[in-house]
């Protein structure tokens, strides 16, 4: 395995390089430009060109000067966040809705971008593409090192690209305008291309040297690179070879990666030229239209249902595309696929069985793979999928409860929603309930930082909005939402209009399920929910708007109500529900990582 990822790592980097050599060429063959920018607007500049509209973050001292620039272009906003996590997450939630794009957050030297770490790693962890610039001393203080204000006090000035250079795939310390346009370019296009986030220093002096704009006539190369023909054309024999094995009795498993490295099209190509069964994997939502009419719903493992449990597990061959074999989205590590039935499609390396093939990546193989087996539909279509349908249960109460909470929403989707669910109660709930096309999901299953739903949801309705894709809508559980409740005002400064879901279950639900379910530990404040809009910012009944909902009745009245529908301005929703309720599959989820954890006072 170690040989396998020095392979892909080699890979990368002479792709990486072969980027580069592109646009060089691209631009020495450019008619010779004698328009000079200042190397704060050629950064700017190239974002404007990947499509970005919106930069997050805070300012500070070492980065006031950049932001002039970012205020002062016509096609680019500044947003202007609470604090560096939440700016962070607001980040990545623009980034996985702008696909094929990036997120931005700028903070000031470390005290700033410190704060943003940790929505930084998350984007790391789930690939997401976020570049992460930090205004900093000038180069000359760099070099003299004093002891300056945000610093440690001992001289280290690498101190915080050192801490970076565990949460980003890349890293660059601009230090001479001569080589800052490139450090630019490779920078971003690593993010890109690897859907990872990087790291930029910005010095407050670097900001205002004036280079060429020569290298801006040249687009970024964000291709995927080509994989090697000869292993490529190999590995599509073997594919080819265990499908026809398979006898039509094949699958389709996709997942986040399959999203985050720009392969929708691709996959979708693949299933409906074949014919596949497609199912998806927890951080695959959405991934394949949840209304086509071979798609079978959620693998996770031993907590999915007994139908989609047994037609994955039970199938001659299972072709896995993006997958990410985290513990939440396998179902505590309880797939019961062998690698003898298995083939892994990755954005840099494809196995085979037991054989690992670094640097043939999913990108180029999967047109290749739908061309050779598109033949096969006739018998591929005799084979059964499971409807994936969830009616709203019958029950014979008026409370909320999380079995009737989440078909029932389900029914007030609408195409090209995007939605939203935090770590928890949410994201397990929803996942169960299909949804409708061109709907998009959101949620942080891998990383899991409660509170990343709310920054995440300001920075999805931005995306959303530029997209002119449907509405955002967040479910968010009270205690999550205490932590980064701050951005709902800066959703009002900016006019963005989601719907926001509060469930109210009196504190850390999901905690109680894996251990102390009646410890105080657990418990929260109960706060005045239907006064925060007011309170941070808007105008009740104005430009704001806030019920609480305590019985099925009162909540299926205010889903089927038109003018709540149609999200006009931002709108609160406190879901009054029970302490000790929880999705099916967050308790099958708590109790494997009980057992897991093994918490025991012996």
């Amino acid at each position: 395995m170690q040989t396998t990822k020095a392979v892909a790592e080699l890979q990368a980097e002479v792709s990486q390089l072969r980027n580069e050599l592109q646009t060089l060429k691209g631009a020495s063959s450019s008619a010779i430009a004698h328009d000079t920018v200042f190397v704060g607007q050629y950064l700017i500049e190239r974002l404007v060109q990947l499509g970005v509209t919106k930069m997050f973050g805070v300012p500070g001292d070492f980065n006031l000067g950049f932001l002039d620039f970012v205020e002062d272009h016509p096609k680019i906003d500044w947003v202007g966040n609470c604090n560096e996590l939440n700016a962070a997450y607001a980040a990545d939630g623009y980034a996985r809705v702008n696909e094929g794009s990036l997120g931005v957050i700028t903070t000031t030297f470390g005290v700033g971008e410190l704060s943003a770490m940790n929505g930084i790693a998350g984007a790391f962890s789930e690939h997401v593409p976020v570049l992460h610039i930090a205004g900093v001393p000038s180069t000359s203080q760099q070099k003299s090192k004093p002891m300056l204000h945000h610093t440690l006090g001992d001289g280290r000035f690498d101190a915080y690209i050192q801490a970076a250079k565990q949460i980003t795939i890349a890293q660059a310390s601009l230090t001479s305008k001569d080589t800052a346009a490139a450090e630019i370019d490779r920078i971003i296009t690593q993010c890109v291309v690897t859907a990872r986030p990087t790291y930029l220093m910005m010095p407050t002096d670097l900001a205002y040297e004036r280079i060429s704009s020569a290298r801006l006539k040249t687009p970024l190369n964000l291709e995927a690179p080509e994989n090697e023909p000869e292993t490529e054309a190999f590995v599509l024999d073997e594919i080819a070879k265990l499908v026809d094995e398979a006898e039509n009795d094949a699958i389709i498993l996709v997942d986040a990666c399959a999203v985050r490295h720009g392969v929708k099209k691709e996959v979708e190509e693949l299933y409906k030229r074949t014919g596949f069964p497609v199912y998806a994997a927890p951080m695959g939502k959405t991934a394949v239209d949840e209304t086509y009419e071979r798609y079978g719903g959620i693998y996770v493992g031993s907590i999915s249902s007994d139908e989609v449990k047994e037609k994955v597990e039970n199938a001659k061959l299972i072709i896995s595309v993006g997958g990410l074999k985290s513990d939440f989205n396998t179902g505590n590590f309880t797939y019961h696929i062998p690698t003898s039935r298995t083939v892994e499609l990755h954005s840099d390396n494809t196995r085979v069985q037991y054989a690992a093939f670094p640097g043939i990546g999913m990108k180029r193989l999967l047109p290749k793979l739908t061309a050779r087996l598109r033949g096969l539909k006739e018998g591929t279509v005799q084979v059964s999928v499971p409807k994936f349908v969830h009616p709203v249960p019958q029950e014979d109460n008026d409370i909320i409860s999380q079995a009737f909470l989440w078909p029932r929403v389900a029914q007030f989707f609408r195409p090209n929603d995007v939605i939203v669910a935090e770590t928890g109660t949410s994201n397990f709930g929803v996942l169960d309930v299909p949804f409708p096309s061109g709907a998009v999901f959101l949620a942080q299953i891998l990383w899991g930082s409660i509170g990343w739903s709310v920054g995440s949801t300001l920075g999805a309705a931005f995306a959303a909005k530029d997209r002119g894709m449907g509405r955002t809508i967040l479910f968010v559980g009270d205690g999550s939402l205490q932590l980064t409740v701050q951005e709902f005002s800066v959703m009002m400064r900016h006019d963005l209009k989601p719907i926001i879901f509060v469930l109210n279950n009196s504190g850390y639900t999901i905690e109680r399920f894996l251990h102390g379910k009646t410890r105080k530990y657990n418990d929260i404040s109960n706060w005045k929910w239907t006064k925060l809009l007011d309170t941070l910012g808007g105008e009740e009944g104005v430009n704001a708007k806030s019920c609480t909902v305590r019985t099925k009745d009162e909540l299926s009245a205010l889903l089927d109500d038109p003018k709540f529908n149609a999200a006009e301005t931002i709108q609160l929703v406190e879901l009054i529900m029970e302490m000790h309720d929880a999705p099916r599959s967050l308790k099958m989820q708590a109790e494997f990582s009980g057992q897991t954890n093994k918490y025991s006072s012996a």
